[in-house]
Formats: C-alpha cells, sequence, structure tokens
C-alpha cells in the first residue's frame, strides 16, 4: 500500500471535485486561495496578476494541473486542509466524535498513536451513510497522509475496503 501525498490525491478525484474545491475556497477562504494562486504563480514563473487575470475556468484548470505534480504537494496540502476544515467540518467532527477523539470544531491537538478497530469501524461507517463517498475516501487519505501518527487499521482499512479507494 503506497500512502497518497496531497498533490498525488488532487491526481485520483474527479475533475468535478477538484473544481468543487477550488471554487469554494475562492468563495469563502480567500486567504487560501490567494496564497494557492501565489504559489502556483511562483512555481510556474509566472506573475499572480498574471493568472488572476483569467478566466475563472482555465486559471482553476491551469492551478489544479499545477498542484498534481509533485513540486506543489505542500500547496496541494494546504489548499486539501483548508477545504476541510471549512466545508467538510461536519464530517470531521463525526469522525473524531465516532473515534471518541476530542477535538474542537473538527481541530485537532494530540491524535492518539492508536484507535480500536471497532471505532475506526464506526467511523467509517458513520461518514460513508452521511456523506459523498468521494469526499469521504479523499477525507480518510488525506487524514492519514498528513498525520504524525501512523494507525495500522486505517492503513488496511484504505488497502482492503474497496469502498474506500478511488476508482
Amino acid at each position: 500500500f503506497v500512502m497518497l501525498n496531497s498533490s498525488e490525491l488532487l491526481g485520483f478525484i474527479s475533475p468535478e471535485l477538484n473544481n468543487r474545491i477550488l471554487a469554494d475556497t475562492a468563495e469563502d477562504n480567500r486567504e487560501v486561495y490567494d496564497a494557492t494562486l501565489a504559489s502556483v504563480a511562483k512555481l510556474r514563473n509566472m506573475r499572480p496578476q498574471f493568472l488572476k487575470r483569467q478566466p475563472k475556468p482555465k486559471r482553476h484548470e491551469l492551478m489544479m494541473q499545477s498542484l498534481k505534480r509533485p513540486a506543489f504537494n505542500e500547496t496541494a496540502g494546504q489548499l486539501l486542509r483548508g477545504w476541510l476544515l471549512k466545508h467538510q467540518v461536519g464530517m470531521l467532527k463525526e469522525f473524531l466524535d465516532a473515534l471518541g477523539i476530542e477535538h474542537e470544531d473538527g481541530m485537532v491537538d494530540d491524535l492518539p498513536e492508536t484507535v480500536t478497530d471497532e471505532a475506526l469501524g464506526k467511523g467509517i461507517e458513520a461518514l460513508l451513510a452521511n456523506h459523498e463517498t468521494e469526499v469521504v475516501i479523499l477525507y480518510l487519505h488525506a487524514f492519514h497522509s498528513m498525520n504524525d501518527h501512523f494507525w495500522a487499521n486505517l492503513e488496511a482499512a484504505l488497502e482492503n475496503d474497496s469502498r474506500l479507494q478511488f476508482m
């Protein structure tokens, strides 16, 4: 099982979800959107103003093409974290609650080193029952790859449960 980094995750999700992440972020998380745009412009040797003047569909396509490259992994991670915390906070809270992990609006200061198989299974089932499958898959893979603690049971679920794999 290969853990996917943020740029790889963006490469596996649908173009529709990629566009939704950028559009949502542009609409109400301007700080993250502007930082993403500036980073893409810098790494592509463009001026941010040039990128901003592009029509939004073309700009977003160019940004997403860039964010799927390894050099853009850190920027892709910031975009994903920002979108998940702003637009999927209900899902994050539901998962953490099912796992019995204390959090403040989906943000955790200190993750436990392990979680029980029972709690993890309960959390995954709740997410799949209540949220869009593709968003659940993206979140669980991002959660796994972005956290300091390696949960072997989460990795096993991502590897072996066909419902949690990108199509």
